[in-house]
C-alpha cells in the first residue's frame, strides 16, 4: 500500500512514497541499517571482555582501600594476625590526630607541594613547548644536533646531577627555599621531546595561513598552534603535575627546614629508626594521593585526547 507523500520539497503531489519499515530510522534521507541482534559467542566474548575489565579495576583500587582501612583503623587491628575486611571502629579522630602533629606538618607540606607542582607545571608548559616548537618548526641547520643533545640529557640519571646543581643553588644562595626548589625542575628534556614530536604533525596550513596574515613564527605559535593544542597541553600538565607532586629526592636535599618540606618529605617523618606510626603514615598517604586523583579525574579526558592526538598526522 502507498501513502501520498504531503512533505514539500520531497516529492511533487500526486506522487506516492512508501513509508519505512516501523523501528527503522531514517537519517538525511536514507533508512540506517538494522543492527543484527548478537550472537552467542559474541555475548560471551563481551561478559569476559567485561569481566576482565571489572577484575583489572578491582585490582586497582585494592591499594586505595587499604590505605583508608589501615587509615581508619589502630596500629593493633593493622598489625594484628587476624585480619578483617573493615575495622571494629573506624578512628576518625585519627584525622585530628594527623593534622595537628607539627612534627609532620601535613598541611605545611600540602601548601609546598601545591606551589611547587604548579609554578613547575607552568614553567615546564611555557619553556618546553617553545623549545619543541622551536626545534620542530623553525628552519635552522643545527636543530637535529639540539634535539640529540636534548636526548642525551634523558640519558643520564637526575642523581648523578644533583651535586652540581646543588653547588649552583648553594651558591645563589636558594637552600631551604622555593626557588630553590622549582627553578632547576623548570625544564625538561622529556616534555621537550614531547612537544617536539607533537608539532612535527600538526597542520601546516594553519601556520602558513597565519603567516599570510603577517604572523611570525612567535605570533603563530601564541595565536594558532597553542589554540589549536589545548588537549595536548592538558595532558603534559597532568603527566608534569603528577611527577612534580610525588618528587622526593630534589626537594628533601633543598628543603632543610621543615617550613619548605613538600608533602612527600613529610611522609618520610612519620618512618624514623626507632618507631612507625602505622595509622597516621596511611592517613597521611591518602591525604597526599587525594590531590592527584581530583587533578586526574577533572583533566582525564584531556590526558585521553592529547595523548590520542600524537598519533595524528597533519
Amino acid at each position: 500500500m502507498s501513502i501520498e507523500s504531503t512533505s514539500p520539497g520531497t516529492s511533487a503531489p500526486g506522487t506516492s512514497t512508501v513509508q519505512p519499515p516501523r523501528g527503522t530510522v531514517v537519517a538525511d534521507g536514507k533508512p540506517a541499517r538494522r543492527h543484527r541482534p548478537l550472537t552467542g559467542a559474541q555475548i560471551a566474548g563481551q561478559f569476559v571482555r567485561y569481566l576482565i575489565l571489572i577484575i583489572a579495576a578491582v585490582l586497582f583500587l585494592v591499594p586505595f582501600y587499604l590505605i583508608l582501612r589501615n587509615g581508619l583503623a589502630s596500629d593493633p587491628e593493622i598489625t594484628s594476625p587476624r585480619w578483617t575486611l573493615f575495622p571494629e571502629q573506624l578512628h576518625w579522630e585519627n584525622f585530628g590526630e594527623l593534622f595537628s602533629d607539627k612534627a609532620v606538618n601535613i598541611l605545611g607540606g600540602l601548601r609546598v607541594s601545591a606551589i611547587v607542582a604548579v609554578l613547575q607545571t607552568i614553567g615546564q608548559l611555557l619553556f618546553s613547548s617553545m623549545a619543541g616548537y622551536g626545534l620542530a618548526r623553525i628552519p635552522y641547520k643545527h636543530a637535529n644536533k639540539i634535539f640529540y643533545a636534548t636526548l642525551v640529557t634523558l640519558m643520564i640519571p637526575a642523581a648523578v646531577t644533583f651535586i652540581p646543581t646543588f653547588l649552583i643553588v648553594s651558591q645563589l644562595r636558594w637552600v631551604n627555599t622555593l626557588q630553590g626548589i622549582i627553578v632547576p625542575t623548570l625544564f625538561s628534556g622529556f616534555t621537550t621531546f614531547l612537544f617536539r614530536q607533537y608539532f612535527l604533525n600538526f597542520p601546516k596550513e594553519l601556520e602558513e595561513a597565519a603567516r599570510v596574515d603577517g604572523l611570525g613564527w612567535f605570533g603563530a605559535f601564541i595565536r594558532v598552534v597553542v589554540p589549536n593544542s589545548l588537549a595536548f597541553f592538558s595532558a603534559i600538565a597532568v603527566i608534569t603535575f603528577i611527577n612534580s607532586w610525588n618528587a622526593f629526592l630534589w626537594p628533601l636535599v633543598i628543603g632543610q627546614d621543615s617550613s619548605m618540606w613538600t608533602v612527600q618529605v613529610a611522609l618520610s617523618t612519620l618512618m624514623t629508626a626507632q618507631t612507625i606510626n602505622l595509622h597516621e603514615l596511611f592517613l597521611a598517604a591518602a591525604v597526599a594521593i587525594a590531590p592527584l586523583v581530583l587533578v586526574f579525574l577533572f583533566l582525564q579526558r584531556y590526558l585521553v585526547q592529547g595523548v590520542a592526538e600524537t598519533g595524528l598526522k597533519g
